[in-house]
């Protein structure tokens, strides 16, 4: 997800979209234990994605 499309969405839409790669994050780190994960690289995509997300909803609370 780049930026242009995380500051087109509302603060609720980014919160769900936040829960929902967390969730992921946490069953891909859970394969990457056991050795059966397909792509390993959707973990840094996922890390970089979710401190984009976190980075506008800071910057939308002080404004």
């Amino acid at each position: 997800m780049n930026i242009k499309e995380i500051r087109d969405k509302s603060n609720e839409e980014l919160l769900k979209s936040l829960e929902d790669m967390k969730k992921e994050l946490f069953d891909l780190r859970f394969e990457k234990a056991t050795g059966s994960i397909e792509n390993p690289m959707r973990i840094r995509e996922l890390k970089k994605s979710i401190a984009r997300i976190l980075t506008v909803v800071k910057e939308r609370e002080s404004k």
